[in-house]
């Protein structure tokens, strides 16, 4: 077991301390980060499991996994140096995490080493914080409040892990890729938006992002007066969070029942009406009826099936529906095929 210090780059740990050093100058950790890498670092770049790192750091304590990849993604992003931030700490896949002294592994050790978190199995989502885009930097509490009240309805989904406040916060001001976001917080999905201010009125100004792929799977607006602030913030919050989550189930079924269709017809079709659903939602209309010419050539279609469930949910929840009653049962039997 290492004690003492540990030097690596610019970089120097004191574990008898618990303090971490840059070019002399102390790198300011959370706690649980810090215990974190202590940990690491004194296993001597042998895998530490996930299992370990819980009895250690939380000792007593009952916590999500998912704590561990929030704090890990920090630590990467404290050790960047020229780049190699994550070349520090290498997940070793299935297994836990490894430290590294120097950012090049050696060459025995590569197999199953991976630099990115894992992403949670459950559905898992950030909500970055929001630009503020009205040239006014007083209106930063609002977008940091809308963004919190965000976080909080989204919390009450029970099927969706939601990242915490302070960990996506850590990005404000920066110009971050979805895809690196997804990769640091392990995360499936990711929520960016903006506030834009104009008189005595607010536009907010949300899109659903697939961190993988970058693709957009939903965007929309919100407008209202700022005579009321915490009135404007509790509706939208509740409309964003209403609206995500068939959004997301719909992303999920198509994801897991995914299966791919033989018939290309069907398949353009599929495509047409994704492209719709998300250009307008005055065309939400067209884009169930392209779905359910998809899904009459193949009753099967697992997307086609999703999406148009998703369509009639929006319908109905925009008061858009001609039938209400003929959409909510058919919605329904679209959510319940196989």
């Amino acid at each position: 077991m290492v004690e003492g210090a540990i030097s690596f780059g610019r970089f120097r740990l004191d574990l008898a301390r618990r303090e971490l050093r840059r070019d002399e100058r102390l790198v300011r950790l959370g706690s649980r980060a810090l215990d974190i890498l202590c940990v690491l670092a004194a296993a001597e770049g042998k895998v530490v499991t996930k299992d370990e790192l819980m009895e250690r750091v939380w000792a007593g304590v009952v916590v999500e996994e998912h704590n561990i990849q929030v704090h890990i993604s920090a630590l990467r992003r404290a050790l960047a140096e020229d780049g190699d931030g994550e070349g520090r700490i290498v997940t070793v896949s299935g297994r836990g995490y490894r430290f590294l002294g120097s950012p090049d592994p050696p060459a025995a050790d590569n197999a199953g080493a991976e630099p990115s978190a894992p992403v949670a199995e459950q559905p898992s989502l950030a909500v970055l914080p929001f630009l503020n885009l009205s040239g006014d930097p007083e209106q930063e509490y609002f977008a940091d409040g809308m963004v919190e009240e965000i976080i909080t309805a989204l919390s009450r989904i029970r099927w969706l892990s939601v990242v915490a406040r302070n960990s996506s916060f850590t990005y404000k001001g920066q110009n971050v890729d979805v895809k690196r976001v997804g990769r640091e917080l392990g995360v499936r999905y990711v929520l960016e938006g903006s506030v834009r201010k104009s008189g005595n009125r607010v536009r907010i100004t949300c899109q659903l992002i697939h961190a993988a792929s970058g693709a957009h799977l939903w965007a929309d607006h919100f407008d209202g007066p700022l005579a009321d602030v915490f009135e404007l913030q509790d509706k939208v919050a509740a409309s964003v969070a209403g609206v995500i989550e068939p959004a997301l189930q719909a992303a999920e079924t198509a994801r897991s029942a995914g299966r791919p269709t033989t018939d290309l017809t069907a398949y353009d079709l599929y495509l047409r009406a994704h492209a719709l659903v998300w250009s307008s939602a005055r065309q939400l209309p067209e884009a169930l009826g392209l779905l359910e010419q998809a899904i009459a050539r193949d009753p099967q279609y697992g997307p086609a099936l999703a999406w148009a469930a998703f369509c009639c949910y929006r319908l109905l929840l925009d008061g858009r529906s001609d039938d209400p009653a003929a959409d909510r049962l058919k919605g329904a039997d679209f959510a319940q095929k196989p």
